[in-house]
């Protein structure tokens, strides 16, 4: 029998390919999203589908519907997006996380929420296991979206112990592929536009820094698994790719991938970057049976051919905004 599943956010990156899968399951889903950082261009060839219900909303306000599952997505996710309007980010992950726990209260749904490996700061454990707490400035320019997501942890678990709701933790590492913004500042759609364009392509600090980089379908289809486990998994698990590559590393892979002349250039490290970033999914391959499957060439693969439709079809036009130039190439996503 289908479920009724809203999921937040749902007309960006990540929740776009999601309420794609669900429909494809054969779920009924309700997409919402306040286009901040979504697009229709995501969802407009869902239009139409007898299964699939758009509806323009921010989760900072209540919102009152009848499902059966949330996903709660909605948040933005790049530096140069988050930053933009800090406060606003805050609100967006807690007012969202309190308004989105007082729907599912309400219905007694499952609510998974969309945590981030950022909640774990600079990390001085390495790989970051989830029993670790982190290293996070409370202050700094990249708080409003570490710091909320945390917060937004803080009130899953405690409406969890509270009100015994079913609730679901994954703490997303770097994700890329289709769909991606072309200038929200993450390093894989940084490299590729400026690749692409023949323009320089910017490392902060000496690119030694590292990522890891968990191609979209793998990330969705474990995000799918963790909602579907027994009450009593809550997590957080850590969803991502545990191979670990240098900044520069995956500059180098794009340039011969795209066939660019472009030519590297480096620039000061930003405030609170982190300097490794890799999962450890002991608990994803153990409790959900996941591991990714898509290897990092083919997944920029088929994320530069996403690109390349946008460029000849003038969606990415122009320089790169100002904003994203500032923050160009930065390592987080």
């Amino acid at each position: 029998m289908y479920k009724r599943i809203l999921v937040t956010g749902g007309a960006g990156f990540l929740g776009s390919h999601l309420v794609e899968r669900l429909l494809d399951r054969g779920d009924e889903v309700l997409c919402v999203d306040n286009f901040f950082t979504g697009t229709r261009r995501n969802i407009e060839h869902l239009i139409g589908h007898r299964r699939f219900e758009l509806m323009r909303h921010d989760v900072c306000f209540p919102l009152y519907v009848e499902v059966d599952e949330i996903y709660n997505l909605a948040c933005p996710a790049s530096p140069i997006h988050y930053q933009h309007d800090p406060v606003q980010t805050t609100k967006t992950s807690v007012h969202g996380a309190i308004n989105m726990l007082g729907l599912a209260k309400r219905l007694r749904a499952r609510i998974l929420q969309a945590s981030t490996s950022e909640v774990y700061g600079d990390p001085v454990v390495h790989p970051q296991v989830e029993s670790y707490w982190g290293n996070v400035n409370p202050i700094g320019i990249r708080s409003c979206y570490d710091e909320g997501k945390r917060c937004a942890e803080t009130l899953f678990f405690d409406y969890h112990r509270q009100h015994r709701l079913r609730i679901k933790v994954v703490r997303i590492f770097n994700t890329y592929g289709p769909r991606m913004h072309p200038h929200d500042g993450r390093v894989v759609s940084n490299f590729i536009v400026q690749a692409l364009r023949g323009e320089d392509i910017t490392i902060f600090g000496e690119g030694l820094q590292t990522r890891s980089f968990c191609y979209r379908d793998d990330l969705i289809e474990a995000m799918m698994r963790m909602m579907d486990t027994p009450d009593d998994v809550t997590g957080p698990i850590n969803i991502g790719n545990p191979d670990e590559f240098t900044i520069r590393a995956l500059a180098e892979q794009v340039i011969e991938l795209t066939g660019s002349k472009s030519k590297i250039v480096f620039r000061p490290l930003p405030q609170d970057d982190p300097l490794q970033r890799r999962p450890d999914i002991g608990q994803a391959r153990e409790i959900l049976r996941w591991e990714p499957k898509v290897a990092l060439r083919e997944g920029l693969e088929k994320t530069i051919g996403y690109f390349e439709g946008l460029l000849g079809s003038g969606v990415i036009g122009g320089a790169l905004a100002s904003r994203t130039a500032a923050y160009a190439a930065n390592p987080m996503g």
